[in-house]
């Protein structure tokens, strides 16, 4: 199957109903799209009451791609809010109890910052980490070429199916070495990730902008792009029983309404989504 959804379900306006409360947009979402990213547990080991929360309020088919906390993927600024390393990790696998007791969790996915280059040393925090997570599904996502330099590529690929780790498949500008190329290559035999980041290469790097993170990810496909990407997610499909395809162009709005096009672009439709919430009027 191929799930298709946005990441984070907050600030997709064209959505949801005018005056939609931000505790009931979950719902609505998922008349809509069977997957979406929880990106607020990059910022913060989620309580299990959310987890249970969100788990409740979809469907038995929703499919949930949850975002590994930023202590995990050496994003975090200062120290971790944690004794050790391995109170977070047990801290986040705790969180997860709800979504992997209903079969919700699709899976984890680690996204390693720029700086996180081909070394040996991280090499080995990736086993670290895989071993820390147990049987819980992970996906990988770097955001440094070098993993993908013709020396590395080979290795790469064979390192990540290995360790069982889902490759993720990104879209995004082609701005140097905290970039990366499209790789159509999966890594896992039951599932790969798709992430669409959008194209705008101006703003993909800092460049003293001060708005840099609210304008780096403001951009929209247009229709070729999409079926490019439909050809692309059906190639993947082959190598993978089921791809998540993610839409993160949002600084914007556009994801969502990307997503759809996609959707009807690659002639794809689902069953068994959530009712839809209607207006009174």
């Amino acid at each position: 199957m191929i799930y298709t959804g946005v990441t984070g379900w907050g600030d997709h306006d064209t959505l949801y109903r005018q005056g939609i409360a931000s505790r009931d947009k979950l719902k609505e979402y998922a008349a809509h799209f069977p997957t979406v990213e929880v990106d607020s547990s990059f910022y913060a080991v989620q309580p299990e009451r959310n987890m249970r929360k969100w788990t409740d309020e979809t469907p038995e088919g929703f499919r949930f791609v949850v975002k590994a906390y930023q202590g995990m993927t050496g994003h975090e600024r200062g120290e971790i809010p944690f004794q050790s390393k391995e109170e977070m990790f047990h801290a986040f696998n705790l969180s997860l109890t709800p979504m992997m007791e209903a079969g919700k969790l699709a899976m984890v996915l680690f996204q390693f910052p720029p700086w996180f280059d081909c070394t040996r040393e991280n090499v080995t925090y990736i086993r670290y980490c895989r071993e820390m997570m147990g049987a819980v599904p992970l996906a990988i996502e770097f955001r440094n070429q070098s993993w993908y330099e013709a020396k590395y590529f080979d290795k790469t690929i064979a390192f990540l199916e290995h360790e069982n780790w889902i490759h993720t498949v990104c879209d995004e500008p082609q701005a140097g070495e905290g970039s990366i190329p499209i790789v159509l290559q999966a890594t896992n035999k039951e599932k790969t990730l798709v992430r669409l980041h959008g194209r705008n290469r101006a703003g993909w790097r800092k460049n003293g902008q001060k708005n840099w993170r609210e304008v780096r990810y403001l951009y929209r496909y247009n229709a070729n792009e999409l079926r490019q990407w439909a050809d692309f997610t059906a190639e993947l499909h082959q190598q993978s029983k089921d791809v998540y395809v993610l839409f993160n162009n949002n600084s914007g709005g556009d994801a969502a309404d990307n997503a759809k096009q996609y959707l009807d672009l690659a002639g794809i439709h689902y069953e068994n989504l959530a009712s839809r919430q209607l207006d009174l009027f």
